[in-house]
């Protein structure tokens, strides 16, 4: 009787620490990789400025395995400034997707300094994870001609 309170004693220890030891394990495992942004064109034709009172065409190829939640698009002044333009996507085309191309328009003020400033294009997944793009621009007074190339709109 000893021999079998013995083993059934042995047989549920063994148990519990072969359930303790799996519930244990990593979940690590199960996270996907960050979320990809390339910026392929900042300003008409990638030209790297945009004019006040005009938008600024911007482009990137985004790839998010843990499906995109949100983006966020800020331009600050350099040299000083503290001139600001911040734009958020967090509904429409974008959101709850895998791979997009972004393509949009994002309206410069007509009282933003001319000058140096320095894009930063946040993608974050529903996982939480978050992925950088940065790029320089110029704003810089417009030209009749550079106005005609930039009053086209795409109809996305």
């Amino acid at each position: 009787m000893k021999n079998y309170l013995y083993i059934g004693l042995m047989m549920a220890f063994t148990c519990v620490l072969s359930l303790i030891s799996t519930s244990c394990s990593s979940d690590d495992d199960d996270t996907l990789p960050k979320p990809t942004v390339t910026l392929t064109e900042v300003g008409h034709n990638n030209s790297k400025h945009a004019h006040p009172g005009h938008d600024l065409h911007l482009e990137a190829d985004i790839m998010a395995e843990g499906l995109l939640k949100f983006i966020d698009i800020k331009i600050h002044q350099e040299g000083g400034g503290d001139f600001l333009i911040a734009k958020s996507f967090t509904t429409g085309n974008y959101i709850g997707v895998k791979n997009t191309e972004f393509h949009e328009h994002i309206e410069i003020p007509a009282d933003a300094p001319l000058g140096e400033y320095h894009l930063h294009f946040y993608v974050t997944d529903q996982q939480g994870q978050q992925t950088l793009a940065e790029s320089q621009l110029e704003l810089v007074e417009a030209d009749g001609e550079e106005e005609e190339e930039e009053e086209h709109h795409h109809d996305e």
